[in-house]
């Protein structure tokens, strides 16, 4: 691409924020009338001209004015990535809605998924913090009817898992709460490897329990990502390019299906450093089903210890500033907040 002069970057500037906000093709005549430009319609017309030889901007009629093109998207979107800063009196309210809630991670990930939803007018995605090791922090052995049992193991991190399971002989709740204490006293805060180097000292029903214990942890490891929340699906589809079409529900299976989400993540956020913000453009010739979006992501938590990803996907028109700054900013006060609560 062709190095841009300070009047086409700031005309291309122009034609962005106009599509954004009009979903039409921006003329040269409108440009110099809505913003009082100091240039003639003519010169105007030259520069969208030049711009649109250059790859930034594209003419769908011959008779019709410019829309942004992907890569007039990823200029745009350039430039704004050190730029866009949330208002003062926003980041206090949203800050303000958080420490007013329970201290309960599943409603900080409703109430971020919430907050992007309405700020970035776009779908949103948050995924709850993950530990990129699983580590044990403690399983209960509770008794229901007649040998069954029920097993739950809880991660450091929060995440939970539970199991039915059948004994081969009756067993009362104390004994049971007896080899829950005991397990949990032996493998608190450890990883699958130290867990599997205790395995020879354990025999029948504890060590029914401890292999049931790294089954689960090793399928954690395993994922990038822990439970999704998603919300705002309603603002995209009101918008004019996809209205009376299947197209953002495609691009919304990409997000609910857990595998290609995985995919999607382990690309793009899986190894930054937290709160550093991606942006996918048109799917970036990867993601078929994507081609007439954008997503916005980023990275919260600790990495190296417990990590999460929120996120939002609109139209290529998305409200870009609000959508990274509001990103950035959330992504920096979830870390907080899981740091202070889950990471010991």
């Amino acid at each position: 691409m062709n190095e841009l002069s300070e009047r086409q970057r700031f005309i291309l500037t122009l034609v962005v924020h106009e599509y954004i906000k009009s979903a039409g093709p921006v003329g040269s005549q409108h440009l110099v009338e809505h913003y009082r430009l100091d240039m003639s319609s003519a010169t105007v017309r030259n520069e969208l001209a030049a711009l649109t030889d250059m790859g930034y901007l594209r003419q769908p009629h011959t008779s019709s004015g410019r829309v942004p093109s992907e890569e007039g998207y990823r200029y745009f979107v350039g430039r704004l990535l050190q730029e866009t800063e949330l208002p003062d009196a926003t980041r206090r309210t949203i800050t303000h809605q958080f420490y007013q809630m329970r201290n309960d991670v599943d409603q900080w990930m409703r109430l971020s998924a919430s907050v992007l939803a309405h700020q970035s007018r776009s779908a949103s995605l948050v995924t709850s913090p993950h530990p990129e090791t699983a580590r044990f922090k403690h399983v209960e052995l509770i008794s229901t009817r007649g040998r069954q049992i029920l097993m739950v193991l809880v991660m450091v991190g929060g995440e939970i898992y539970q199991h039915l399971f059948t004994l081969e002989e009756p067993a009362t709740q104390e004994a049971l709460s007896m080899t829950a204490n005991k397990l949990t006293h032996l493998y608190e805060g450890k990883d699958t490897e130290t867990i599997r180097g205790s395995r020879a000292q354990m025999q029948g029903f504890e060590l029914a329990v401890t292999d049931w214990i790294l089954t689960e942890m090793v399928q954690s490891n395993t994922q990038i990502a822990g439970e999704v929340y998603l919300d705002g699906l309603s603002n995209v589809l009101a918008e004019p390019e996809f209205l009376g079409s299947e197209t953002a529900h495609r691009a919304m299976r990409v997000l609910e299906e857990r595998s290609r989400l995985e995919d999607l993540l382990s690309r793009t956020v899986a190894t930054s450093t937290s709160g550093g913000v991606h942006v996918l453009i048109g799917g970036e010739g990867t993601w078929d089903e994507l081609r007439q979006f954008s997503i916005v992501l980023a990275r919260y938590g600790t990495p190296g210890l417990i990590t999460g990803t929120l996120g939002v996907i609109g139209p290529m028109r998305m409200p870009y500033g609000r959508a990274i700054s509001t990103i950035r900013f959330l992504a920096g006060l979830l870390s907080e907040l899981v740091s202070d609560k889950l990471i010991d």
